[in-house]
This record gives C-alpha cells, sequence and structure tokens, in this order.
C-alpha cells in the first residue's frame, strides 16, 4: 500500500512539475526567438517592439531586412502558438493574447511595446501598461 501511495505522490509531482514548466516554457521560447542580431538592433533602436496579440509589431518603420526578420519570427510564434493551443484546447488567439502579455511584461527599459489602447510606448522602470485581461504575472 505505502508503495502505490508513493508512485501516485511521484506521479503527481511529476505532472506538477511539468505544468509549471509548461507556464514558464512558452515566454522563454517566444522571447528567446527575438535573439536575431537584426531583430536585437531594432528592439534596442525601436523599429520592432511586442504587441497585445502576441507578435512583433512596428512602432515606426522598419527597414525590408528588419520586416523580414520579423516576420520570420512572427510565422515561427504562430506554429508555437497553434501547437500549445491545440495541447491546451484553446484558441490560437487566446493563447496568443496570453503570451503577449507575458511577453511585454518582460520587455525592458528602453523597449517598445504595445499598450492596450492600441498606442506604443517605451518601457520605463515601471512595469509596462498591460490588458486587464492580461493573468497576473
Amino acid at each position: 500500500m505505502t508503495a502505490l501511495i508513493e508512485r501516485k505522490h511521484n506521479r503527481l509531482s511529476l505532472v506538477l512539475a511539468a505544468a509549471a514548466l509548461g507556464m514558464l516554457l512558452p515566454a522563454a521560447q517566444a522571447s528567446a526567438q527575438v535573439a536575431s542580431p537584426v531583430l536585437a538592433s531594432a528592439r534596442a533602436s525601436g523599429q520592432v517592439g511586442e504587441q497585445t496579440d502576441g507578435y512583433l509589431g512596428f512602432p515606426s518603420v522598419p527597414s525590408a531586412e528588419v520586416r523580414r526578420a520579423a516576420d520570420e519570427l512572427n510565422i515561427k510564434r504562430r506554429a508555437f502558438y497553434a501547437e500549445r493551443a491545440a495541447a491546451q484546447h484553446s484558441t490560437v488567439e487566446d493563447y496568443a493574447f496570453t503570451m503577449g502579455c507575458q511577453l511585454i511584461a518582460k520587455t525592458k527599459p528602453g523597449e517598445k511595446y504595445q499598450a492596450p489602447d492600441g498606442s506604443w510606448r517605451t518601457r520605463g522602470a515601471e512595469a509596462p501598461l498591460r490588458n486587464n485581461l492580461c493573468p497576473a504575472t
């Protein structure tokens, strides 16, 4: 009987650990995709920023190279969101919105992000403005 309880406890621990990792991993993966030097430079110069819908957007007119790199990243993000949404029995749009909330929360001072009203803001030392529907971070 003790062995059965121990197995159930171990299984529950694994499930809880996987769930916790599942919540952290998506934001890390989506933000790590910005590691491209073109996008890193564009982010630093304010040519791209995180949108509320979970994709990169353009606060100003980007170069063709920046647009191409952002479009490629957004395609990868959409595929990732679709995969995760299906696994969680959610819609791609709902999953992308939640990721947008997380990615905006992870912006650094000086980076651009889209505020809930659709305007572009530059992140200061304070927390970015986020939609009231965003989950708490």
